[in-house]
């Protein structure tokens, strides 16, 4: 749900903070997040790149590390900057601005956390994201329609309607 900076002793680490737990690990947020895009196929860079081609967003560019499962994650602040947070915009349940241009989050599983960074960035980043999970959500959708009509042309598309409707009657 978000990759939080941590220091620890002069280092920098990571509070991840899951939908079930909350682990430390001795690694950034930003080594995280290249770490998750290359598990899932992409460079950090890459995904980046692809946002600034969809979108035009060169700075603070939110990214899809997969866009199967619902993976949109958006940084706080520029990525090379140590206090950068990343935030899965799947588990915004609400926020709302906090003293000293904080924003308060709550997640989908009732936890909350405060980050550092204005309540108008959060929401502009939010919505940044929301855009590209719309557009990359759109030309899967239309992958999906053009294939399914070439596999299944529409005689073919209603006759295995018919067939699927035959045997669920022959199952009474």
């Amino acid at each position: 749900m978000a990759i939080l900076p941590e220091a620890h002793r002069g280092s920098l680490f990571s509070r991840v903070i899951e939908a079930e737990q909350e682990v430390f690990v001795k690694l950034t947020p930003q080594d995280i997040i290249n770490r998750s895009c290359s598990y899932f196929g992409s460079s950090y860079e890459g995904r980046k790149a692809a946002t600034r081609d969809l979108m035009g967003i060169t700075h603070k560019p939110p990214i899809v590390i997969d866009p199967g499962n619902h993976m949109y994650f958006f940084p706080t602040s520029s990525s090379s900057r140590r206090q950068c947070a990343w935030i899965s915009h799947a588990h915004i349940l609400q926020y709302t601005a906090a003293d000293f241009d904080n924003t308060d989050i709550i997640f989908t599983n009732g936890s909350s956390v405060t980050i550092s960074v204005s309540s108008t960035s959060f929401e502009n980043q939010l919505f940044r994201t929301a855009q590209l999970r719309t557009i990359i959500t759109a030309r899967i959708e239309e992958e999906h329609r053009k294939m399914n009509l070439v596999l299944f042309p529409k005689e073919k598309q209603t006759n295995l309607i018919y067939e699927q409707i035959i045997r669920e009657l022959n199952k009474h």
